[in-house]
């Protein structure tokens, strides 16, 4: 047979000691005021003090209890003075010392009708208004409504703390969503002017290409112009990806239509390879674990290190390294020092950006990105990259 649990006396320890506190301190001015009284008044007002341990959990009976010992204290000053009340009174304050006390949590822990009941009860005995005195009407006014009036402005003020808090928090959101909104629209107009741009450009190159490679009789001709235009086809495939990723702020959208093809970093050391460069290879794992956006971005690691290692370190042994694991994908790409001297045109030719931006699209996709030169004078570039970009539900 299961006992029911018996609530706490008080809700927390440190609210136990309050009380305690508060019932002693009470009780020994009650026996400091009374002195040589009746003892039958000291007996009621100590059992106010007394019930101050039980006002956490019966507020309503410990409040009616002071009340009905307040009007007895009353009625025995009117009608039989030196039964509960010295002759003559020590103070014609009829309200217990802890009334106080007890006001204040009946404010905090009752409800507002009750509270004001009791409270304007006791206030309408302390001040005695049917017969108002210096001595009496502001004592009872100190000791009933200004406590009630204390807790009512503090619990107002908090909440409107919390209600401002709430709103600045609030503002703060939003303005981080607009922030966001605002990137968000920049990029994709950024995104949008270079297609145009770029895309307007290289179909012209391809166009030209096309229309070499038709028109001329030359085997070496013709081959180098469909290179060009498969180079430049490839650029523009790759400039839509980039387009894409640009437009969604590397995000993917449930529902969205299947990525293309990624592809391999093997034919970036190949085609180095076949121009001459001094290009290692090494790859593992599958690269099928990871999605086709993550494998894009580990392409690029490649291409941006090879590129600045044929601007800046002509000749130089490279080695290229690329782990498809299960947790991600993790790519290194090292460069010894220059061999020859290189171009001064190939080596002008960049912005002097490319690993800054490499290093925001490789965050895009939820990756770190890390470069710096080698002790023995040559550069390395590692990035390690999630297996899945970071989603988010589409509507719809």
């Amino acid at each position: 047979m299961s006992r029911e649990r018996v609530p706490a006396l008080w809700p927390t320890r440190r609210d136990g000691l309050w009380l305690v506190a508060a019932a002693v301190l009470f009780g020994a001015l009650d026996l400091l005021v009374h002195g040589p009284g009746p003892h039958a008044g000291l007996a009621v007002r100590l059992s106010v003090d007394v019930s101050l341990l039980f006002l956490s959990r019966f507020p309503v009976r410990v409040a009616s209890w002071a009340l009905v010992v307040a009007v007895l204290l009353l009625l025995s000053e009117q009608f039989a003075p030196g039964l509960l009340v010295p002759v003559p009174p020590a103070t014609h304050l009829a309200l217990p010392v802890a009334t106080p006390a007890i006001v204040t949590n009946l404010v905090r822990l009752v409800d507002g009708r009750r509270a004001a009941v009791l409270v304007g009860l006791l206030a309408a005995v302390g001040t005695r208004f049917w017969d108002p005195a210096w001595d009496t009407t502001p004592l009872g006014l100190v000791n009933t409504l200004l406590p009630a009036l204390a807790v009512l402005y503090l619990r107002a003020r908090g909440q409107l703390v919390d209600s401002l808090r709430e709103r600045a928090e609030r503002a703060e959101r939003e303005q981080v969503l607009l922030a966001e909104r605002a990137r968000a629209e920049e990029r994709r107009r950024l995104a949008e002017e270079m297609h145009d741009v770029v895309t307007h450009r290289l179909s012209l190159v391809v166009l030209h290409a096309g229309a070499l490679g038709v028109g001329s009789t030359e085997p070496a001709v013709r081959a180098a112009a469909e290179d060009i235009r498969q180079a430049c086809a490839l650029a523009l495939t790759e400039l839509r990806d980039l387009v894409g990723v640009l437009r969604t702020g590397g995000e993917v959208t449930a529902g969205a239509p299947a990525e293309p093809t990624a592809p391999d970093p093997r034919t970036l050391v190949d085609e180095a390879r076949a121009v001459g460069e001094r290009v290692s290879y090494s790859a593992g794992g599958v690269p099928g674990r990871v999605s086709p956006t993550v494998r894009r971005t580990a392409y690029r690691v490649v291409q941006e290190s090879l590129t600045n290692a044929r601007k800046h370190a002509p000749g130089a042994e490279v080695a290229v390294v690329v782990d498809y694991g299960a947790d991600g994908v993790t790519v290194r790409v090292t460069n010894g020092p220059a061999r020859r001297a290189g171009d001064d045109a190939l080596a002008s030719s960049g912005s002097g950006v490319g690993l800054l931006g490499l290093g925001q699209r490789v965050e895009l996709v939820g990756g770190a990105l890390h470069a710096g030169p080698t002790p023995d004078g040559g550069f390395r570039v590692d990035a390690a990259l999630p297996a899945y970009v970071p989603t988010r539900e589409g509507a719809g």
